[in-house]
């Protein structure tokens, strides 16, 4: 797999789907598990210790690249994940996705499990030399203190590889410190499901673990059907160079709009060997009925107080 080393924070950091790897502790402790907003991420996540933290995912089938991936200083929707467990910090990649209650991330299913009893933070537009223009958005919890996640169960059951069609994974972020939600902030990308695996013009956005800003590229997309028995279906695939550790979650976009920087998601990095298993070459589960169910399981679940 792509990214499966020990995902340490280097451009050659390859995926573990079983989930993130700590880095070293740095800063404010963590605030207690039954607190956690807006201010207490801000006030946990200093520049040093957003700059430092590990991506925990991200997953290509060999292939000549026709795309070239660039580095840019990214677009308002786009940004990091970052997950804490006691002093240690994690990340990924998540967009914000057009809600109702205008307060729904989307990421993959790989990035995000594991994550129910800890603090995770959405950061948009995040770079190294303005890591937080936007602010923070905390996963918001559940009575219970899980983060309120939404990931096909058949997923977890099933695991990353036999259920690579799933990886795909809904959150509901709080308000900022202000108290404005994600996407009155940022705006929001259209969920679009039930549409071709050719696309020819996709922008992916992605964040490499060691980059200081994130990485864009063009390029068609193609359908894709494994021949592993071990990872079964059909996914999205692009072939854009330079996408390693920590692009996991980024979303690939049709129709993007220069004036609102927004755009139809159609897939998300993940799905075949949670992304694929070299930095030129991504992958997408399929958006089809099962994602907009879970569409719609998450948007029902975020209007439950």
């Amino acid at each position: 797999m792509r990214r499966a080393l020990t995902v340490a924070a280097t451009t050659a950091a390859l995926l573990l789907p079983a989930g993130p790897l700590p880095v070293a502790q740095a800063g404010s402790a963590p605030p207690p598990a039954g607190r956690w907003s807006a201010r207490d991420a801000e006030s946990f996540w200093t520049p040093d210790r957003m700059a430092s933290a590990v991506p925990i995912s991200r997953g290509g089938a060999p292939a000549a690249t026709d795309g070239r991936g660039q580095d840019f200083d990214g677009i308002p929707v786009v940004g990091r994940m970052f997950v804490m467990k006691g002093g240690g910090a994690y990340f990924c990649t998540a967009s914000v996705v057009a809600s109702p209650g205008r307060d729904l991330v989307l990421s993959a299913a790989h990035c995000l499990l594991g994550t129910d009893a800890r603090q995770v933070a959405f950061v948009p537009q995040y770079t190294a030399g303005n890591p937080q223009p936007y602010g923070m958005f905390p996963i918001l919890r559940d009575p219970a203190g899980r983060s309120k996640v939404w990931i096909d169960p058949r997923y977890r059951q099933l695991g990353a590889d036999k259920g690579a069609t799933l990886d795909v994974a809904f959150a509901q972020v709080g308000p900022d410190a202000d108290g404005f939600p994600v996407e009155d902030v940022v705006g929001g990308n259209r969920l679009v499901t039930g549409a071709t695996y050719a696309h020819k013009k996709v922008s992916l956005i992605g964040y490499p673990a060691s980059a200081a800003r994130p990485r864009l590229c063009v390029n068609r997309t193609t359908k894709f059907t494994s021949t592993d028995p071990g990872i079964p279906g059909s996914f999205l695939r692009i072939d854009c160079t330079g996408y390693p550790g920590g692009t996991s979650g980024g979303p690939f976009l049709t129709r993007f709009d220069e004036r609102t920087e927004t755009g139809d998601v159609v897939g998300v990095i993940g799905g075949w060997k949670t992304g694929g298993d070299t930095p030129d070459t991504s992958y997408s589960s399929y958006f089809g009925p099962d994602v907009r169910k879970l569409y719609e399981k998450a948007l029902a679940g975020a209007r439950v107080a």
